[in-house]
């Protein structure tokens, strides 16, 4: 029955199935280690990313949204909301794409303090959507896959390689 579903997969589910598995491992094994030495990868504190993206990264986006999702049931350990929302960070990285991961907490039925994690990309949460209304935001972390000084750098790469082509450039206008 579960090799039927398997088999109806979109391809691109598909070949993410494994790369997730491991990223919730990978997430896994960070999360042993003190809360300050891992938090530090998840952005910058406080800061969102833009809700806008095209059209192939949307798809991009639900396809590893689909994918944690689906592997987080079949992994050994216990895949809580904060390994899934780390592994979907690790997976939209590789790809160059911004997320934000939110942090919130609720008292449940008896009272109790309880914790989410979640994850945007562009307009859609790629983990813990079902869950996310109940709880208050307490962190916000915004991961950009490119930083202003990565444009910059890339910026300076293209016109100079435009002033190349083109000869006509003068030589103050060729500054790295």
């Amino acid at each position: 029955m579960w090799i039927q579903r398997l088999l109806l997969l979109a391809p691109e589910v598909m070949r993410l199935l494994p790369e997730a598995w491991l990223a919730l491992g990978w997430a896994r094994l960070r999360q042993l280690r003190p809360f300050e030495d891992y938090s530090g990868q998840w952005g910058l504190r406080m800061e969102e990313t833009s809700w806008k993206c095209n059209g192939w990264q949307e798809q991009s986006i639900r396809h590893i949204s689909h994918a944690v999702e689906l592997a987080s049931r079949y992994t050994p350990w216990h895949s809580s909301c904060l390994v899934q929302a780390i592994a979907a960070m690790t997976l939209l990285r590789r790809r160059k794409l911004d997320c934000t991961l939110y942090l919130g907490t609720a008292k449940n039925a008896a009272g109790r303090l309880t914790a989410h994690a979640w994850v945007r990309s562009g307009p859609i949460y790629v983990t813990g959507e079902r869950e996310m209304e109940a709880f208050t935001v307490v962190g916000i972390f915004g991961r950009r896959a490119v930083t202003a000084t990565q444009t910059k750098i890339e910026n300076k790469g293209r016109f100079l390689h435009e002033c190349d082509e083109t000869k006509g450039c003068s030589k103050n206008r060729r500054r790295i």
